[in-house]
């Protein structure tokens, strides 16, 4: 009995300094846990809330509508669940919950939930769609839109790897088929997307981008397909991202970070040509172009989970790859002489170059934040330069002297190498020690960049991720 005191007595205290919500009924409805991160979720005082009926607490609440009572009627998990709800004193809170009945074999015992506060988010997505849709409405009746969306000739390049892209894209924007756009971070998916849209008849329609991963699965249902009066509890009447891109262009940017239950349901609309709003009944015809960006290569997202393939196939009609920088060297000096033109303009600099010394840092730097870094390098050492100075040398850079940390020069790797084939094992050993010893540097080389790893070294990066395993080489800190 003294152990389940303690046991008890543990799990309260945990319960309690955790940051996410936590409240426990029982079979009656009646509150008999309620954690400090529920009390500063909801604002109320836990001694308002234990030992009392859930729907008095919450009058904006029902049987119907309270996931807890839900979930403990039908004997199942309600995962990911939205809910906006008002407590007694009259506050709105939107939470995402999942709700767990609570069952000892065949007696119900009552329900837990756990919530997290998604308020704010809610608060500002909202108000992002309302300003988005104010601003297409001034667009439509002729006030001028200040701002300029990105076109071709704004993609700086010459080699033949961003050409490729290029020549790609610009077919891509003759056609209403969707789009897919992958490449690294920082390697420029949204230009090019702007790009595209900028180039097609539907220039002069909406252009508008929504980051999948920036909001949890049940908000963002609502935000691209809209809202419904009555629909749940809370809800308004509010048109979603597709309705208000009608004619024009949606960009889902990240959309591997989608839920597969949402993507599924996007998959459905792009099919039909039409969605319906959340917690409604009408179906809502839709004219838009989508065009889907992924941060990583459409196969191994796939293999991952992270993409469905019927949805691949939908949204991948016409795919571009973006080359990454460390793979258009040759693009380096150029995008350098246009960010510091960029920024003499901004700063009211006299900018010409880079010293000798740093061109020869850019071309053997691996840039693994890809021209998003190389931009921010720039922006960082105009900066610091003085206004009578016009060259940008070493001292401008913060943190650029240890961009060779972790890349072991040739001459090492063949010293390494000679000391394991000189040591007294069999050749299979001696093999795989050079290939654990190749397969290190490299990662080092690339920034422990997976992806660009297996590329450099010819292999598919499920490969490399087996040998990884074989070897027990952590990427993280090899």
């Amino acid at each position: 009995m003294r152990n389940e005191k303690l046991i008890y007595k543990t799990l309260q205290e945990i319960l309690h300094h955790i940051n996410i919500g936590i409240h426990v009924i029982d079979k009656n409805g009646i509150t008999i846990m309620y954690n400090e991160a529920m009390v500063k979720l909801e604002g109320i005082e836990r001694k308002e809330v234990l030992n009392k009926p859930i729907l008095d607490i919450f009058p904006s609440l029902d049987e119907d509508s309270s996931t807890l009572i839900t979930a403990m009627k039908i004997g199942r998990v309600i995962e990911q669940r939205k809910q906006t709800y008002l407590n007694y004193k009259g506050k709105s809170i939107t939470t995402i919950n999942t709700t767990i009945p609570l069952f000892d074999e065949d007696e119900r015992l009552g329900a837990v939930e756990i919530a997290e506060d998604v308020t704010k988010i809610k608060e500002l997505s909202e108000q992002v769609i309302d300003l988005q849709h104010q601003l297409i409405k001034k667009k439509i009746i002729g006030e001028k839109h200040s701002k300029r969306l990105y076109d071709f000739d704004d993609i700086i390049g010459s080699s033949d790897a961003i050409k490729k892209a290029i020549q790609l894209a610009r077919k891509a924007a003759q056609t209403s088929s969707s789009v897919l756009i992958y490449g690294e971070t920082g390697t420029g998916k949204e230009l090019f997307s702007q790009s595209i849209h900028n180039a097609s008849i539907r220039k002069n329609k909406p252009f508008i981008a929504q980051n999948c991963a920036a909001l949890p699965e049940a908000l963002l249902e609502g935000i691209l397909f809209g809202t419904s009066k009555g629909g749940f509890t809370g809800a308004i009447d509010r048109p979603g991202l597709f309705e208000q891109a009608n004619g024009g262009t949606l960009l889902l940017d990240e959309i591997n970070s989608m839920g597969m239950t949402l993507q599924s349901k996007l998959l459905r609309a792009l099919q039909e040509g039409c969605i319906r709003r959340v917690g409604g009944l009408k179906d809502i015809g839709i004219d838009v172009k989508i065009i889907a960006t992924l941060n990583e290569s459409p196969n191994q997202a796939i293999l991952d989970g992270r993409l469905r393939k019927d949805l691949y196939y939908r949204i991948g009609v016409m795919s571009i790859e973006i080359p990454e920088l460390s793979y258009r060297k040759g693009d380096i000096k150029l995008l350098s002489d246009y960010f510091i033109r960029k920024y003499n303009k901004m700063f009211s600099k006299d900018v010409w170059m880079l010293s000798e010394n740093m061109s020869n840092v850019f071309k053997s730097y691996e840039w693994p934040g890809n021209v998003r870094e190389l931009q921010n390098k720039i922006e960082g050492a105009m900066n610091l330069i003085s206004e009578d100075e016009h060259v940008l040398k070493k001292e401008f850079f913060n943190n650029f002297e240890d961009i060779h940390i972790g890349s072991k020069k040739s001459d090492d790797l063949h010293e390494e190498l000679y000391k394991l084939i000189d040591e007294k094992k069999s050749l299979t050993t001696v093999m795989s020690d050079i290939e654990k010893e190749i397969i290190i540097t490299k990662l080092r080389e690339t920034n422990y960049n997976i992806s660009r790893s297996a590329r450099d070294l010819n292999i598919k990066r499920q490969t490399l991720q087996h040998k990884l395993k074989k070897y027990n080489i952590n990427p993280d800190y090899s």
